[in-house]
């Protein structure tokens, strides 16, 4: 730390005695004394907080020419410089190569014709008064009037404001005008008098100025786009020095205190001679004073400083440590990038933590015995904790860094961890404390603390380390380490650790804040008014925007990165219930999930074979080689051996996979992968069900002895789920074929179509019901929500034998259908399936609550509706099933998504539009919700009576009973008793 920064931050108010991440700046009189001073110190300056990683962001009323002719700054990053130019009306990144526009408002020829009459308006009305003004006009949308004769005053030093004021004043005063205010009044009457609509009046004090924006225009684009960067407001500092009142208008910089950078920290430098707004902290000092704040963020940088997470709705915290809950809080605060995964483990050695990492399609051993592997550890310290010690925990959802403080024998430890959603395998980590707490004797190391060194490798999975370390003037140690694995050998994690760590920290953290902000600016999901609902269902998508990374291939198991239950295996829960979030939200992702089933169709090939059937069987669980790794048999809850034939049975995986790759096309468009992988996809798995379908001597169709997802049922015959499954994977089969015309021929296409048909599904007209599978009706007809509270593990209530006895079910089945394929079923038959089967279903998996919220949201049972999307939303919260310390629930997040998004918000990925058909709660007010569709980004903001689509580019979309509405940049719809219309 400098000599100049230690001074500095002896004298800060204690709200500047900390680190920020950007800062939002005046110009005159607060980065420069006035536009004649030198600027090469600043210049340098901020060239250095850029390459530190601090984001800068002008804001003022002048020029380009005028600041960047003086300032000259040419950045490097990682930090950008932002000008934000002319009161709001323009804006230009400055790169290495010089100041790039990145937007411009220009009034258009109404708009100027307005500008020039308000402000011959104004002026006549100034002349009246026998105050004489000359209008001059700026050549993009603002009009000024003189207030005071030039030349004397054309361009006075921020140290003459107060003698320019007194002028002006005095003149105003001899029109019998009373000062500033009353002008700007006057200017503001003539404005609406001309028929200009939010005219912005405003005053430098030599004039005042009529224009279509001002520097609240300015500020708000600013916040945004930091926000984009993932910088949250509480993390900015704005600087200026006329936040103050002059001449009884609010200071210009006042219009930097947005409601968009509500948390952020304000300082004034400037005199501020009636003092400042309530919140604003007032330092003076002028320009120098400004510098050294400069040089102290510098400074705090340079020296390792650790960036704290602000408590702003969008973090889990955790204080203390609780060995019976240790294993859940690790779960919960887990972080990944789609490629390794760490749980939120004590950076110190803990009795009953159950620290991991666990590297994406990294398993040791095969078939049932395949197990996600043990890779070291990169974010140990050498530090035992124990049961006096104090430990908090802290996980940003918007950004995946885990924070904690450690306190050690009085002796207190801060880190910071990321796993780089830049750059995934990369995981980066920062401490600062007690130097010989952070002296680790190699930066890979087991979780019982025994190191491993710089770098490792076994079983086809490597790691590798990098670590810095420094002290600063105070004597405070720091640690920075960067770290590498991947599937790729040895070489591939050391060239990645190194490159990680010659970009250096603060790249490695600007780059992944940013990715972060960038996944969340489509996937974001807020219901206005209920904050805890909001940060419970951001848990869940926090958890689902790492699940997979966006290249190669994506082995996402049931609990993903985030803990070893069921050996990470990977199910029917990637397909069907986290594909369609990755799909609708970041494409990318999820190619590479469904790539995970492309690279291993020769194996579902060989399952098939196998078992004496054409095409292709995908295995219930699978692991690295895509062979079927479902255990045989389990421990029962008395040690008994329980045989599970779930891999044997439970064949709706096949149209599950087929079903994952037909919404990724739906959703994206992406005719690539539907006229090559998708079809080959959808052609295989419809030759499984062609050679696996038994056609009875009446010409029927039938699927004997599965098992479907209830799974309290085994061995059944014609379990409506999967042979509408089946029935479904046929047809779309046979439709991408025929438009394809490859794949398959005419002959095999009609034969598709012909048993599609002929496949019995259970349905009975006369109820209007689905039977389950045959003979479910006759079972004893127990409703389980009449025995006990949901949800609840009915085969251990009731036992196994009786269960399977009863009208009992575990998840939807037969209601999946009307999730996932609503063209399949009998229209209108929602209401009267779920009035049967959801008192009967236990809720016994963590699938269930949220898909019945879904499909009570699409019948217009919002209250019930409510209730279960708020259980699966805090599912892993509060550890409803008791399993969450094995690792969290993904697939219950994902159809917290899907609850929201198709249910309540109706959406659904059309070959022509995107259907859209919302049923939000009164109570809730807002649904607010972000999508991908087709390659167009848009966000619908969702009211009981009301819709509105805002989108990136001309979006199709379609409301039930109505033709397809090509909506441009922002439209809007309402309710009427003829459906939803434009509005």
């Amino acid at each position: 730390m400098t000599t100049t920064a230690v001074r500095a931050r002896a004298g800060l108010p204690p709200a500047l005695q900390r680190r920020f991440e950007a800062v939002v700046f005046d110009w005159d009189g607060t980065a420069v004394a006035d536009r004649r001073a030198p600027a090469g110190a600043l210049r340098r300056l901020l060239e250095r907080l850029s390459a530190a990683g601090l984001d800068l962001v002008v804001v003022t009323g002048t020029n380009l020419a005028n600041v960047d002719g003086q300032l000259r700054a040419r950045p490097t990053g990682p930090g950008r410089l932002r000008l934000c130019l002319n009161r709001g009306s323009e804006v230009f990144e400055v790169l290495p190569d010089g100041p790039h526009a990145l937007e411009r408002r220009t009034a258009s020829a109404e708009e100027d014709a307005a500008l020039s009459h308000a402000a011959g308006l104004a002026a006549a009305r100034l002349a009246e008064r026998g105050l004489e003004t000359a209008v001059v006009a700026d050549r993009l949308n603002r009009r000024k009037l003189d207030l005071i004769p030039l030349p004397q005053w054309a361009d006075p030093p921020k140290a003459a404001i107060g003698e320019l004021l007194e002028a002006v004043e005095a003149r105003l005063a001899a029109a019998g005008i009373d000062g500033l205010g009353q002008a700007a009044a006057i200017a503001e009457a003539a404005a609406a008098e001309a028929g200009l609509r939010d005219a912005r009046v405003t005053s430098d004090v030599k004039h005042v100025e009529l224009g279509l924006t001002d520097k609240s225009d300015a500020a708000r684009w600013a916040f945004t786009d930091l926000w984009r960067r993932g910088v949250a407001p509480a993390d900015v500092l704005i600087a200026g020095d006329e936040f103050g009142e002059l001449g009884g208008l609010p200071g210009s910089d006042s219009l930097l205190l947005v409601p968009e950078g509500r948390g952020a920290v304000a300082v004034s430098v400037g005199r501020e001679p009636t003092g400042v707004p309530e919140g604003v902290v007032e330092l003076g000092g002028g320009p120098d004073a400004f510098a050294a704040l400069l040089h102290d963020q510098l400074a705090r940088r340079e020296d390792g400083e650790l960036p704290p997470l602000p408590d702003d709705g969008w973090t889990i915290d955790l204080d203390g440590f609780d060995p019976q809950l240790e294993r859940v809080h690790e779960s919960q605060l887990a972080l990944s990038d789609g490629r390794v995964g760490t749980r939120g483990a004590p950076a110190a050695t803990a009795l009953a933590a159950r620290p991991g990492t666990y590297v994406s399609g990294a398993y040791t051993g095969a078939g049932s015995d395949a197990e996600l592997a043990a890779v070291p550890l990169w974010e140990r310290l050498p530090i035992v904790l124990g049961p006096d010690d104090r430990l908090h925990r802290r996980l940003d959802l918007r950004t995946g860094r885990l924070a904690q403080e450690l306190v050690v024998d009085g002796k207190a430890v801060r880190t910071l961890a990321f796993a780089s959603l830049a750059r995934p395998g990369v995981c980066a980590f920062r401490a600062e404390g007690p130097a010989e707490l952070l002296h680790a004797p190699a930066p890979l190391a087991w979780a019982d603390g025994e190191p491993v060194g710089r770098s490792w490798s076994a079983d086809g999975v490597s790691a590798a380390a990098r670590e810095e370390r420094r002290r600063d003037a105070a004597g405070v140690a720091r640690l920075d380490r960067t770290a590498a694995y991947g599937l790729d050998g040895p070489d591939a994690a050391a060239r990645a650790a190194d490159e990680g760590a010659a970009a250096g920290w603060e790249r490695l953290h600007a780059e992944h804040r940013a990715a972060w902000a960038g996944r969340w600016e489509t996937a974001d999901a807020r219901i206005a008014g209920d904050e805890e609902l909001t940060r419970a269902v951001r848990f869940s998508l926090s958890h689902l925007i790492p699940a997979a990374a966006d290249s190669g291939e994506a082995a996402v198991g049931a609990r993903d990165l985030t803990g070893s239950a069921y050996r990470g295996h990977v199910f029917w829960d990637t397909d069907v219930f986290v594909l369609p979030f990755l799909a609708a939200t970041h494409p990318a992702s999820a190619r590479a999930a469904l790539e995970y089933r492309v690279r291993r169709l020769d194996a579902a090939r060989a399952e098939a074979r196998e078992r004496g059937y054409r095409g292709a069987r995908f295995p219930w669980e699978s692991a690295a080689d895509g062979r079927e790794a479902t255990p045989r048999v389990v421990q029962g809850p008395s040690g008994e051996e329980v045989p599970v034939l779930n891999g044997d049975a439970e064949e709706h995986i096949t149209a599950d996979v087929a079903w994952g790759a037909a919404a990724y096309v739906d959703w994206t468009g992406d005719d690539e992968f539907r006229r090559h992988e998708g079809l080959e996809l959808l052609v295989e798995t419809a030759r499984y069900w062609a050679s696996r379908i038994r056609v009875a001597a009446d010409g029927s169709a039938h699927i004997d002895g599965v098992i479907g997802p209830d799974e309290y049922h085994v061995l059944v015959d014609d379990n409506a789920y999967t042979n509408v499954m089946a029935r479904w994977n046929l047809r779309r089969a046979a439709d991408e074929a025929s438009r394809a015309r490859a794949g398959a021929g005419g002959d095999e296409i009609r034969a598709w179509r012909a048993l599609a048909d002929a496949l019995v599904d259970g349905y009975d007209p006369a109820r209007g019901l689905y039977e389950q599978f045959a003979g479910f009706f006759a079972l004893e007809p127990l409703v389980v929500a009449e025995l006990a509270g949901r949800p609840v593990a009915a085969d251990v209530l009731l036992g196994r034998d009786r269960v399977a006895g009863a009208q009992v079910v575990k998840q939807p089945d037969v209601l999946m259908l009307h999730h996932l394929v609503p063209d399949e079923v009998e229209p209108g038959s929602l209401a009267a399936n779920l009035a049967y089967y959801e008192p009967r279903t236990a809720h016994g998996s963590s699938l269930s609550p949220g898909i019945h919220a879904s499909l009570l949201a699409r019948a217009g049972a919002l209250d019930r509706a409510d209730e279960l999307l708020r259980l699966t939303a805090r599912l892993d919260l509060d550890d409803v099933t008791e399993t969450t310390a094995g690792g969290l629930h993904l697939a219950a997040m994902g159809s917290v998504w899907q609850a929201l998004a198709l249910g309540f918000g109706g959406l659904r990925p059309g070959a022509q539009a995107l259907g859209l058909d919302p049923r939000v709660p009164p109570a809730w007010g807002r649904l607010e919700l972000g999508v991908c569709f087709r390659g167009v980004r848009a966000r619908l903001t969702l009211e009981p009576g009301t819709a509105v689509v805002e989108a990136g580019a001309p979006l199709a979309v379609r409301f039930p009973g109505s033709d397809v509405v090509e909506c441009g940049r922002r439209a809007q719809f309402e309710r009427t008793r003829h459906g939803w219309r434009p509005r």
